[in-house]
C-alpha cells in the first residue's frame, strides 16, 4: 500500500453528508456511528460526528488534488452545488493559481473548504 494520509472532516449528520458527497460519486466505505469513510476512486474523505458545528463559523478544509479536477468539479454542479460567493454548499470555478496549478474549491453542507487541485503533469 501506498503512503498516504487522509483528512479527518466534521459532519453535523452523517446521512446528510453520505447524501451531498453521494451525490457526485463518493460512496460508503464504512460507517457506524462515531465514523463515516466516503471514497470517489482513490480519494477518501474521513468524517466524525460534530453535531453543534456551526458552518459558518467553520475553519476545516483539506486539499482534493485529482487527475481530472474538471471532471470533479462537473459532477459536484450537476449535483446540484451552486457557483456562488458565500454561503455553503458552493463552489468556486477552477481557474489557473499563482502558484502554477488550476484549483477551484468546494465548501461543502458544514461549511469545510475542500481545495479541488489539478495533479501537475
Amino acid at each position: 500500500m501506498t503512503d498516504r494520509a487522509v483528512p479527518n472532516l466534521p459532519s453535523r449528520d452523517f446521512d446528510a453528508t453520505l447524501a451531498f458527497y453521494g451525490g457526485f460519486g463518493f460512496e460508503v466505505n464504512y460507517r457506524s456511528d462515531d465514523w463515516l469513510i466516503l471514497e470517489r476512486g482513490a480519494v477518501r474523505l474521513e468524517f466524525f460526528p460534530f453535531p453543534d458545528l456551526d458552518p459558518t463559523a467553520s475553519s476545516f478544509m483539506c486539499s482534493v488534488r485529482v487527475d481530472a479536477v474538471d471532471e470533479l468539479y462537473e459532477r459536484i454542479k450537476e449535483s446540484g452545488v451552486e457557483e456562488r460567493e458565500a454561503g455553503h454548499p458552493r463552489l468556486h470555478p477552477v481557474r489557473a493559481q499563482p502558484w502554477g496549478h488550476r484549483a477551484g474549491f468546494l465548501v461543502d453542507v458544514d461549511g469545510t473548504q475542500l481545495h479541488l487541485i489539478e495533479n501537475a503533469s
